[in-house]
């Protein structure tokens, strides 16, 4: 007589238990989905955000470790707040900052040296603040775009700008190796942002979306965040670029 055996699987093991995540723009959007996502996988979590009342909201929603209010474009509150982590930390997403448009004859030369550097000063700022708090094989993770690749009226200065941060992102990873940079580019993503961008004509734009996309659907900030947790625990990733925008540059 033979005992029927049956084998459970092993249960997995959170993919960032002990290790520490900072967001910088936290509060909302793919900085909160990906803070709810990594701590999830049993991170400690650390937001930052302008916006003390949201940020408040979201650090009690994910049980954040710690917050701080500044603006991340303030280089001295950067520099001030990576001064005062009272740990090292593993993992940086920076999703501050947001992209310029207009017409490029409309910008003076103040306008045009913000447009094209504001997310590299931003990024090698945080680079720099960090890399002496970070372990070794974890990574600082950006964020960029891909509607911006195409040349297109009205978007002025946006490709250029776009263009620029692939091949900064892995010259930076080859300077702060071991620790590993990485660049996301999405697309369109169902933010509070984009809801604020867009107001009346949001829901138009989804369904243009849900039509056009190969995916049939609208990427959402838990599909970025995925992306994101990913890029953290893959420890063979640095220097890259990663779109996630269903189909979006492909599709018109």
């Amino acid at each position: 007589m033979s005992t029927a055996t049956t084998d459970f699987p092993a249960l997995r093991e959170p993919a960032l238990s002990g290790q520490t995540v900072v967001i910088i723009g936290g509060s909302a959007g793919i900085g909160l989905e990906t803070a709810r996502r990594a701590s999830a996988e049993s991170a400690q979590v650390i937001l930052t955000a302008r916006n003390q009342a949201r940020l408040e909201q979201a650090a009690r929603e994910v049980g954040a470790l710690s917050t701080a209010t500044f603006d991340a474009n303030d280089s001295a509150s950067l520099a001030r707040f990576f001064d005062s982590l009272p740990v090292p930390i593993d993992h940086v997403l920076v999703t501050a900052g947001s992209p310029h448009y207009g017409p490029l004859l409309e910008m003076d030369a103040d306008q045009m040296r913000d447009a094209v550097t504001d997310h590299m000063v931003l990024e090698l700022e945080v680079a720099r603040y960090a890399r002496d708090k970070m372990r070794a094989g974890g990574t600082l993770l950006f964020m960029s775009g891909t509607g911006g690749r195409r040349i297109r009226p009205g978007l002025g200065i946006l490709a250029t700008a776009t263009a620029a941060l692939p091949p900064f992102t892995a010259a930076l990873a080859l300077e702060l190796a071991p620790v590993r940079v990485n660049l996301i580019a999405a697309g369109f993503v169902d933010t509070p942002l984009s809801a604020s961008l867009l107001g009346d004509g949001l829901e138009a734009r989804r369904e243009q979306l849900r039509a056009m996309l190969p995916i049939g659907r609208v990427v959402g900030p838990a599909d970025v965040a995925a992306l994101a947790v990913h890029i953290m625990t893959n420890t063979a990733l640095t220097g890259a670029t990663y779109d996630i925008d269903g189909g979006q540059q492909f599709a018109g």
